[in-house]
């Protein structure tokens, strides 16, 4: 069945839940996991208030302090659940690509991720990264919601 699972997760409550899930299903079946985080660049134009208020410097040190920090609380619920894990933090404008090519990269056959699902009026203007990662993966991906 599967040997690898991505586990991509923003610390979110939902990401979070997603990952105790995947987790789960990674010891069940005997699967290692790979759990990822994606911090945003700084971007000069944006409604983002960490952005507003940082430095670019002092913005990417806190978004690399917040992803290792997310990281290390997947990695004990990884530990709780006897389930080997590698983590990754990664830099990028577009998380979809970052959560496909972090799959391919490390030879995943499963990414298990969250859904916020949106709906409505949001969903049609922001799009979901789930979304796009389900559109624009090869490998097969299961989302809890």
């Amino acid at each position: 069945m599967y040997k690898h699972i991505l586990i991509p997760t923003d610390g979110s409550p939902l990401a979070t839940t997603a990952v105790k899930h995947g987790l789960e299903f990674a010891k069940a079946i005997g699967a290692q996991t790979t759990i990822l985080t994606i911090y945003e660049p700084f971007r000069m134009f944006t409604l983002e208030t960490e952005m507003l208020s940082d430095t670019p410097q002092i913005y990417t040190e806190h978004a690399k302090a917040e992803g290792q920090s997310v990281l290390a609380k997947a990695e004990v619920l990884a530990k709780a659940h006897g389930v080997v894990c590698d983590t990754v933090a990664l830099e990028d404008v577009h998380p979809y690509e970052a959560i496909i090519a972090t799959a391919k990269k490390h030879k995943c056959d499963l990414i298990i991720m969250g859904s916020h699902g949106r709906g409505g009026i949001d969903a049609i203007l922001i799009g979901s990264e789930t979304q796009k990662v389900l559109t624009h993966s090869k490998i097969p991906v299961l989302v809890y919601r």
